[in-house]
């Protein structure tokens, strides 16, 4: 009986043997499924990081592109007219860039005057004509037109005036025929910055006047495209310096989501400068950053400097920094006496929902 007994009861030991080394089996498997993919993950995350910085970074380039060919094509257009264009902001952030640039361009109308247009402060301004021919100016500014005349004089004369810089300021010499003798500009425009959020911080692109600068972040600002100047040779053998200032101005908020839908309306192209021009001097200074300027400073100047190492300024033909060899009294255009025609334009373009 005692054998029959524990004969009998081995089967239902081996039963219960059984089925906790399945749940065990269950269990281990489990947790082999767990710490693979845990791994995984672990292995896989940088890559998956990298893949969703570079997905956001082409958006956001996407997006900077677009907005040029835009701007360009709307800044072109008559006034009040424009496109409409659709955006997809789901990871991305537009702002404006407020006066964010200034530019300053002077020349000579007429090749038998010099003239020096200097402001002494913010409503007074000292006109020098070096062979006297001077005898009035005009001050225009986006709100008023000022007229004043004076007598000729063989030193500086002083014009108080109530006219704003804050936006663009255009002060036109004449002579006592009422004969324009020279012109002095100063244009401050506006941009737009587009912000993109990267595993490390915010990806920057900021675009002001044809311009674009990057900032990656823990990095510094980098110029990657330049302002719209431009120096021809006519096959006459004169030359041309072309410029075009674009001022983007966003009027309210323009959101975010899938299918942003934004008006880019035209508030009318501007014509500074059109003709033949003398002793041309132009500034152009960045407040968006401090390393911004000197960059725009070493693109135009990089002709020059390897002229000057080479000693053969003597057939250079191009930028020159009009005063110290840095370029920060302002350029010229060095033609070796070759006529020099000008051409600066604005287009104003006017961005909302």
């Amino acid at each position: 009986m005692n054998a029959q007994r524990k004969h009998s009861s081995s089967p239902s030991l081996r039963r219960d043997t059984r089925a906790v080394s399945e749940v065990l089996g269950v269990v281990m498997m489990l947790a082999m499924v767990v710490t693979i993919m845990g791994g995984v993950w672990i292995f896989l995350n940088p890559y998956i990081s990298d893949f969703e910085d570079n997905t956001n970074w082409n958006s956001a380039t996407g997006i900077a592109e677009r907005f040029e060919d835009r701007i360009d094509v709307a800044g072109g257009a008559p006034e009040g007219t424009g496109i409409r264009h659709t955006l997809a902001l789901q990871s991305t952030m537009i702002r404006p860039i407020e006066k964010v640039e200034t530019w300053t361009i002077a020349a000579d109308l007429v090749p038998n005057e010099r003239v020096t247009v200097r402001h002494l402060n913010t409503s007074v301004v000292g006109i020098y004509a070096m062979n006297e021919t001077a005898r009035s100016i005009t001050i225009e500014t986006p709100t008023q037109t000022e007229h004043f005349e004076f007598n000729s004089s063989h030193q500086e004369v002083t014009i108080n005036h109530t006219s704003s810089r804050q936006h663009w300021m255009t002060i036109t010499v004449f002579n006592h025929e009422g004969e324009p003798l020279h012109r002095s500009v100063s244009y401050i425009v506006s941009g737009i910055q587009i912000t993109t959020m990267l595993g490390l911080g915010e990806h920057q692109i900021a675009l002001m006047n044809d311009a674009r600068v990057e900032r990656f972040p823990n990095e510094p600002w980098s110029v990657t495209q330049f302002p719209n100047i431009e120096l021809d040779t006519l096959v006459n053998g004169e030359h041309r310096l072309s410029m075009v200032l674009n001022d983007v101005t966003i009027n309210g908020t323009l959101g975010s989501g899938n299918n942003i839908g934004m008006n880019m309306i035209s508030q009318g192209p501007m014509t500074l400068f059109t003709g033949p021009a003398y002793d041309v001097t132009f500034t152009v200074t960045n407040a968006l950053n401090d390393v911004i300027t000197p960059q725009y400073h070493d693109y135009l100047l990089n002709d020059y400097t390897l002229h000057r190492a080479s000693g053969t300024l003597d057939t250079y033909v191009g930028y020159a920094p009009y005063l110290r060899a840095s370029g920060a009294d302002g350029f010229t255009v060095e033609t070796h006496g070759a006529p020099l025609y000008l051409e600066v334009d604005v287009q104003r373009v006017e961005v909302s929902r």
